[in-house]
């Protein structure tokens, strides 16, 4: 049975960075998510990738709700078109509060705090904690060496591999939809059942 996604957090950059082809993806996936009316989750910003999402989304008549800490709503930041904006008090409850509203993640290119959001989520999900779907947009192969790392990780025996089954990938963000929709969550672990006598 399909999932049917009608929120995903986008993590990415607050930067524009150097590849134009990066920097234009993250237009066309706020486009792709608003035009198959799927709200935009994301941090808030009006700057960098995470701008272009918006834009893009808030452009094609998509929903789109930022999530910022208090610290850091200014002016020179803050995205102040969106069709929500929520403030938290610090970035603890940004992250809890972008899982509460989302049905599925989605990592654009980014940077430390991209990577943190990711491997939050991914292990919360390895935990049991949620059964989301997670996916990594492997634009202009960005993240090729993180996706080596991981096999390695794996390789080693220092990562399960029904874990890595958990990070959906694609270069292509359509197909990468469709592998989310398709996602079947593992089962909790034994030793995270409490109910198990």
């Amino acid at each position: 049975m399909e999932n049917n996604l009608k929120s995903i957090a986008v993590f990415c950059a607050s930067s524009d960075g150097e590849d134009v082809e990066i920097y234009k993806e993250a237009y066309a996936v706020g486009e792709f998510l608003a035009t198959h009316n799927i709200e935009v989750v994301y941090g808030g910003s009006k700057l960098g990738l995470m701008g272009q999402v918006a834009k893009g989304a808030l452009e094609n008549c998509g929903k789109v709700t930022g999530v910022i800490p208090d610290f850091l709503k200014t002016k020179e930041v803050v995205h102040l078109q969106l069709s929500q904006l929520i403030t938290t008090k610090d970035m603890h409850e940004r992250k809890l509060k972008m899982h509460d509203l989302s049905e599925g993640f989605i990592a654009l290119p980014g940077g430390f705090g991209t990577l943190e959001e990711l491997f939050e989520i991914l292990t919360w999900g390895q935990l049991g904690l949620h059964k989301k779907p997670i996916g990594i947009l492997n634009t202009n192969n960005y993240y090729d060496e993180l996706l080596a790392m991981l096999h390695k990780m794996a390789t080693k025996k220092l990562l399960k591999e029904e874990n890595m089954s958990l990070v959906l990938v694609s270069d292509n963000i359509a197909d990468l939809l469709q592998k989310m929709k398709d996602f079947k969550p593992m089962p909790i672990p034994k030793w995270m059942n409490k109910n198990q006598t």
